[in-house]
């Protein structure tokens, strides 16, 4: 494909100079990466046999537990941002599941902790694992000045995208 039919391929009515049309297809293929990355997302959720909330729910706690730090349903909630009544509905959905368990807090005795079984880390792992060694075999295949320039360009995408929301809210 031609630049010129990329840049038609896109839906964009831009001019047809070098910079737009480099500019158009690093978009197209970020959208590309975002279609592959959420069709991933929802084979993921459909192996694991969870729904979007679930999965970013057990993400969150597994990074918790790797990183030593205690979560409580008020944490957890605080994350996803929903109501507590809807965290104690996950939190029971999980637990039947046998993806999380509810744990007494050590110094608190009216406080409980949420953390995620071993068969769920296992689970990720089996399910995402080689996926993950993939992408990071890709990453440290850029050299330094590759990596700091794909960093500098999602970080500012990541902005853009983020004031979009603040301004659309605002």
């Amino acid at each position: 494909m031609t630049a010129t039919e990329i840049t038609e391929a896109s839906g964009y009515w831009f001019p047809d100079d070098d910079a737009t049309q480099r500019g158009v297809a690093v978009l197209n293929a970020l959208r590309r990466y975002r279609a592959a990355e959420t069709a991933m997302r929802r084979r993921t959720r459909d192996s694991m046999g969870m729904g979007e909330t679930d999965l970013l729910a057990v993400r969150f706690l597994l990074q918790a537990q790797r990183s030593g730090r205690a979560v409580s349903p008020k944490d957890l909630a605080a994350y996803l941002k929903i109501s507590s009544a809807s965290t104690t509905i996950l939190i029971d959905r999980l637990v039947k599941s046998n993806h999380v368990r509810r744990e007494p807090h050590p110094t608190d005795r009216r406080a409980l902790l949420i953390t995620p079984t071993i068969e769920t880390d296992d689970e990720v792992r089996a399910t995402l694992g080689v996926m993950h060694r993939r992408m990071m075999s890709i990453a440290e295949g850029l050299d330094a000045e590759q990596a700091r320039t794909v960093a500098f360009f999602l970080e500012h995408m990541r902005e853009a995208v983020d004031q979009v929301d603040q301004t659309a809210t605002h």
